[in-house]
């Protein structure tokens, strides 16, 4: 097959959704497919040119300059798509480039698929107005495109469950982005201590994404103040960089924890392996997430997960087998992560589950599951529709999110 992935954002921009379009990819391609990448190119950040990878000029976001906005327009994109004579379009938002993605589908008489990566309504504070109405608006955008698609992918059964409750009607499959196991084999378990200062002795937490405010990580560095008073041999490990950065700094000196926090940047994926081997725990914070990829990462190297139950993490972890999961409360989400600092046989227990449980979401699996959604797209003959009238579902304004999930739990 020869497929077409139209997105808002990939490398050397590092997000998850970037991460799902590295795995998949390789995968589809190391068997023997074909995969073209659309999607911006980044003024600011220095980049390689990529076999089959097409760059759309682009300008960095008002609000966060790292992150690029593409602009939609290509006079040699209907030949191009000719040219490679593409099968399927995978589009990864619903914005800019995924929308080119979708009217390039329906002028080629080409199957259309949407992966729903992101809560996208938990990111509107990076629009300097408007807030409320934004949320609303970027809802209601995202139902409708849904329902323009030939499937909808989900990462999750929570999100397949609240699209299907806001009035999303094309056909849902949850297929989480899966985990390359092989990556995770012969790793350095004191990197950190050799390359980060890290004692021998101390217990290091870890968090890996972007420092941006929808993961929460002020929330985890309070967590860890109370943690670093019971266990003072404890070192909180934060990889990744983003908006959030110079806050987080200047709030970890508020707390006086600065000397037990590190932040390391953004890292090479060579490094970053060998971050979660030589850590303890993983703590994920973050209630935005719709599967949590790192959660998997982490798990694949044996570490036990504390994370907030919403959405995809409350999929990732079996409470109470490889991980906890706790409601958003401080008190709570401390109490966890004591306990396994403080259990060493339970520590044991979860570290040994969470690297037999991490199979059943294999990057082989996955990628197994998405060929057979294309060929089966493919081989009945659809096509994304010609016309995308508007469909008043007439459910009003949606609600966020969050708001819906704690309802439903």
């Amino acid at each position: 097959m020869n497929i077409g992935i139209f997105t808002d954002s990939y490398r050397p921009y590092t997000s998850g959704v970037v991460r799902s379009i590295e795995l998949f990819s390789r995968e589809f391609n190391s068997r023997g497919h074909k995969v073209y990448i659309f999607g911006p190119d980044y003024p600011l950040l220095p980049s390689t040119k990529e076999d089959r990878v097409y760059r759309f000029a682009s300008v960095p976001a008002p609000t966060f300059p790292e992150f690029s906005l593409a602009i939609p327009i290509s006079a040699q994109l209907g030949q191009t798509i000719r040219e490679i004579d593409l099968d399927i379009i995978h589009v990864q938002s619903p914005f800019l480039l995924g929308r080119l993605g979708a009217r390039s589908a329906r002028k080629h008489r080409l199957p259309l698929v949407f992966t729903f990566h992101t809560l996208y309504d938990q990111y509107v504070h990076y629009f300097p107005i408007a807030e409320k109405t934004s949320k609303q608006i970027i809802q209601r955008m995202g139902r409708e495109f849904c329902n323009r698609c030939n499937a909808v992918i989900a990462p999750s059964r929570l999100v397949a469950g609240y699209l299907q409750r806001i009035g999303v009607e094309t056909e849902i499959h949850t297929i989480p982005t899966g985990i390359d196991l092989d990556e995770f084999k012969d790793l350095n378990s004191s990197w950190l201590q050799d390359n980060h200062g890290v004692k021998p002795e101390e217990k290091v937490l870890l968090f890996v994404g972007r420092l941006g405010q929808e993961k929460n990580v002020s929330f985890l560095l309070k967590s860890f103040k109370k943690i670093l008073s019971r266990q003072p041999q404890t070192r909180l490990v934060l990889v990744g960089k983003g908006p959030q950065e110079a806050r987080l700094r200047k709030q970890c000196r508020q707390l006086g924890i600065l000397d037990n926090v590190i932040f390391t940047g953004v890292l090479p994926r060579q490094k970053i392996v060998h971050c979660f081997a030589s850590s303890h725990i993983f703590t994920f914070p973050s209630v935005t997430e719709t599967q949590g990829i790192v959660i998997g990462e982490a798990m694949a190297t044996g570490l036990p997960v504390v994370a907030i139950r919403a959405f995809g993490p409350a999929e990732m972890v079996s409470d109470g087998e490889d991980g906890f999961l706790t409601e958003p409360n401080l008190n709570a989400f401390t109490d966890a992560v004591l306990k396994l600092l403080a259990d060493d046989e339970l520590y044991k227990s979860m570290s040994a589950r969470a690297k037999e449980n991490v199979q059943n979401i294999s990057l082989s699996r996955c990628a197994d599951r998405m060929l057979d959604l294309y060929s089966d797209l493919i081989d009945r003959n659809v096509a994304a529709p010609r016309l995308w009238p508007y469909k008043n579902t007439g459910k009003g304004p949606v609600k966020t999110w969050l708001d819906t999930f704690k309802e439903d739990n």
